[in-house]
């Protein structure tokens, strides 16, 4: 049984996309003309740099673009180096690239089980580019090839009047309904829900789907983050187009894995020094165990459906591992430890911001 050892959030910085959905972020800052990531250096890399030695064991690792993420041509190649590694790899997609699909079914039958790809179902903007028998259509060839796969759906406002008609085409096409996740708007510092609702409103709207993403996504969202955390030491952040790592999204820095991808990596954790508002992609962190005090579902259970014949979408290796948590594979710190690692990932700028916040 294969344990994970670490969690590695990939930033894939391509920020132009095939489609114009209004709620992303691509449309709202206009960036459909932007040029593609230059991944020379990624490309030749990755698998070194992310070698399970290195690394400690085998770990999970999501990528994610700011626009399609396999919008460049040499992605299937780099996602290939990634299993060669070793690692289980999650890959966000819109589903639309039929080509860079049929070179991935290729890859041999081992790799395929440690891949998963997570399918954004913007519904209106398939039928608009008349895409949507694609979409699903690429699904299959996933789920044939015995790749794991889910799909999503962003709770966007424009969709709420489509719901019923959304939910009968998930359940034709896929045999269960589409999981929601829940989005935030990144215009606004403390990344707020992404809706003009009330939040109950909200909540009730599309907790009819009976998806357990958007049901523990929403039951932490806008909790600040006090516990001791282990971002940075079971899990960090990497920017695949530099190299860069920190220990999250706004964490201290790491340093470099494409430097030198011999030298080993200073990991430290966060510990109770979270310089968000609140854990936003708390679905994936928080349920692979990153802070092991505060009990979750597995991460398999967030992903996962049972469809109308019987067959579900994560495939058995994958369905396992994601059922593991970090604390299976690492050790908890002592609390000298802990104390170490808090006053190494202090941020003194925020304290201080937040001592004159207090007294204004």
């Amino acid at each position: 049984m294969d344990l994970i050892k670490r969690f590695i959030e990939c930033y894939l910085p391509v920020k132009t996309c095939n489609m114009k959905c209004k709620y992303c972020y691509v449309t709202q800052n206009g960036w459909w003309k932007n040029g593609l990531p230059d991944l020379t250096e990624c490309n030749a890399k990755i698998e070194s740099a992310l070698n399970m030695k290195r690394l400690g064991g085998r770990c999970m690792i999501n990528i994610c673009g700011t626009g399609e993420t396999l919008l460049p041509p040499e992605m299937p190649e780099i996602l290939k180096k990634i299993l060669n590694a070793g690692h289980y790899v999650m890959v966000v997609t819109n589903g639309t690239l039929k080509s860079r699909f049929e070179e991935i079914i290729k890859f041999p039958e081992e790799m395929r089980e440690r891949l998963f790809f997570k399918f954004s179902f913007h519904y209106l903007e398939l039928k608009r580019l008349g895409k949507m028998n694609d979409f699903f259509n690429i699904i299959s060839m996933v789920d044939n090839a015995e790749i794991s796969y889910t799909v999503e759906i962003t709770p966007d406002d424009g969709y709420i009047p489509y719901i019923d008609e959304i939910k009968a085409v998930c359940m034709d096409k896929l045999g269960a309904l589409c999981h929601v996740t829940v989005t935030r708007d990144e215009r606004e510092k403390e990344f707020p829900l992404l809706t003009k609702l009330p939040r109950e409103e909200f909540v009730r709207i599309w907790s009819s789907f009976n998806s357990e993403l958007f049901d523990f996504k929403e039951s932490v969202f806008g909790e600040k983050r006090r516990e001791f955390c282990y971002a940075g030491l079971w899990s960090f952040n990497l920017n695949l187009g530099t190299g860069d790592i920190q220990q999250c999204y706004k964490g201290k820095s790491m340093g470099n894995i494409y430097q030198d991808t011999t030298a080993p990596i200073k990991f430290t954790a966060v510990g109770n020094n979270c310089a968000d508002g609140h854990c936003f992609n708390a679905h994936a962190f928080m349920s692979f165990g990153i802070i092991p005090e505060i009990q979750t579902p597995e991460y398999a259970q967030l992903r996962n459906r049972t469809t109308k014949d019987g067959s579900e979408w994560l495939k058995p290796r994958m369905k396992e591992f994601m059922e593991r948590r970090l604390s299976e594979a690492n050790e908890e710190l002592l609390s000298n430890e802990k104390k170490k690692a808090n006053i190494h990932s202090f941020h003194y700028k925020a304290a201080i911001k937040s001592l004159f916040k207090s007294n204004d």
